[in-house]
């Protein structure tokens, strides 16, 4: 019976609706779909919008959205697998957003967002979180994330390689505001490599970091992010399995802040960096080792011994051990 309603009558229907059943009403029918966009179109103060694993929603949804909810601070977009670089265009017309998740979307590679969020940069404030996870298409070398701009001693951020003069007129808005950014996961962006890294992560301001399950990511990648981003507090680290003990010796030091750390099945490590960590990363709270062949029980409770704040160590199959220490 409800598909043979006017549009307009399932629109006003829909609008009484929480968003969250708005997204689920979308996937019913083709006139559903349009009913719940016109619906979202109503809402033009709405501020926080889940659109995650609405399967069926492609470019079009999102330049609704864009067009319609000019107040939008808080956007997800996770798992939108027909969401792609042309899609992404129209955020550049959201100037107030400050989070941003588009974790899952396989077809996003990032040219086109860079310019949609450099497009922003007179928005206030700016970007805080970005969420790019399983992003298997995102690539920073060709062209890069973000290049370093060192006369002004600003991280600008651009899916663009460093250009020369000519290029960097011709190349369009940088994401300058992302020097604001504070948290950014990077989770099995598998095409990243070090030198793309060196070039995406100067944000000084940044809090929370993943750059779990990169399988290219070595000891080099390490210390470039160390040095970009000083103030991190989490960093997540999990199945990187080519960093090493000489790694982290160089880059504890540029962590004085770290809380938690997460260093699952980093199969190359051993105490030597726990030692290495326990020396340079004094407000330790919470560490994660489990799976990681080369830190003994003994390492572990020297650490704990060293930073009595450390209130929490995952040390599962640490030493041939299957343990969870909780203080």
């Amino acid at each position: 019976m409800a598909e043979s309603l006017p549009l307009e009558i399932l629109t006003y229907i829909l609008s009484f609706l929480p968003l969250s059943d708005q997204k689920e009403a979308s996937l019913v029918s083709r006139a559903w779909y349009f009913a719940a966009q016109n619906a979202l179109r109503e809402q033009p103060g709405l501020t926080s919008l889940d659109l995650s694993g609405c399967s069926e929603l492609a470019d079009g949804a999102l330049l609704a959205v864009s067009r319609g909810l000019r107040h939008l601070q808080n956007l997800s977009l996770r798992r939108l697998q027909r969401l792609t670089d042309t899609g992404c265009k129209a955020l550049g017309g959201l100037r107030e957003l400050r989070s941003l998740d588009l974790a899952e979307c396989c077809l996003v590679s990032g040219r086109e967002l860079a310019q949609a969020l450099g497009s922003t940069c007179r928005a206030s404030p700016p970007l805080a979180s970005l969420s790019l996870a399983y992003c298997s298409l995102l690539k920073v070398s060709m062209p890069p994330l973000a290049f370093l701009h060192r006369d002004s001693g600003l991280a600008m951020g651009a899916f663009f390689p460093q250009p020369c003069p000519e290029q960097q007129q011709a190349a369009g808005p940088s994401l300058l505001v992302l020097r604001a950014l504070q948290e950014l996961d990077l989770t099995a962006c598998c095409q990243l490599t070090d030198a793309s890294l060196a070039k995406v992560l100067q944000f000084p301001q940044l809090r929370r970091l993943s750059l779990s399950l990169l399988p290219a990511f070595t000891d080099m990648g390490l210390v470039a992010v160390a040095r970009g981003c000083p103030s991190l507090e989490h960093l997540a680290l999990s199945h990187c399995s080519l960093l090493s003990d000489e790694g982290w010796a160089q880059a504890a030091s540029f962590w004085p802040r770290l809380r938690h750390l997460t260093l699952s099945s980093c199969s190359q490590l051993t105490e030597q960096t726990l030692d290495t960590i326990g020396q340079a990363c004094k407000q330790l709270q919470v560490l994660d080792v489990a799976m990681c062949p080369g830190i003994s029980m003994a390492a572990v409770r020297r650490l704990q011994a060293q930073l009595p704040q450390v209130t929490c160590v995952q040390s599962r199959f640490v030493g041939g051990a299957d343990l969870t220490l909780t203080l």
